[in-house]
């Protein structure tokens, strides 16, 4: 069995919505300095509706998948929906990451709900608090930013 999947290799070689938008509603940025990866995302909102989003990832190439898969997983999707979207969809989604690159998958989610919290946070409106881990803190998926 190769180490990547199919979907896994066209996601990097291909990936989808690659780039920046300039008007974003919302910014997510999130890293792991273990494995170096780097994530931002960016997303456009109107009523309440993923109309645009973009990425770019400084990282290995199931970083980049990840992003990727991701953000073509949310686009046109209402925010709640968006944060419902989990690391292990984004993994299934690409038909599997091995088991040393699943923390891809863990930014994926993370940048997401950065960005909707930017969002939130820009455009004053009410949030559940415990839906968004203080990146800065070790996180639930025992990832510490910190170190």
């Amino acid at each position: 069995m190769a180490l990547y999947s199919e979907k896994v290799m066209d996601h990097f070689k291909n990936p989808r919505n690659v780039g920046k938008l300039d008007d974003a509603d919302g910014i997510g940025e999130v890293g792991n300095a273990r494995c170096g990866d780097i994530m931002k995302i960016y997303i456009k909102v109107e009523n309440d509706i993923i109309t645009d989003v973009k990425f770019n990832t400084f990282g290995c190439g199931s970083a980049i998948a990840s992003s990727s898969m991701a953000t073509e997983m949310i686009k046109g999707k209402p925010i709640s929906e968006a944060l419902e979207l989990t690391n292990k969809a984004v993994a299934e989604a690409l038909d599997g990451l091995p088991a040393h690159k699943l923390h891809c998958s863990v930014l994926a989610e993370e940048a997401i709900r950065s960005a909707i919290k930017d969002y939130y946070d820009k455009h004053g409106i009410d949030y559940d608090k415990s839906k968004f881990p203080d990146p800065t803190d070790e996180d639930e998926h025992g990832h510490d930013f910190d170190e």
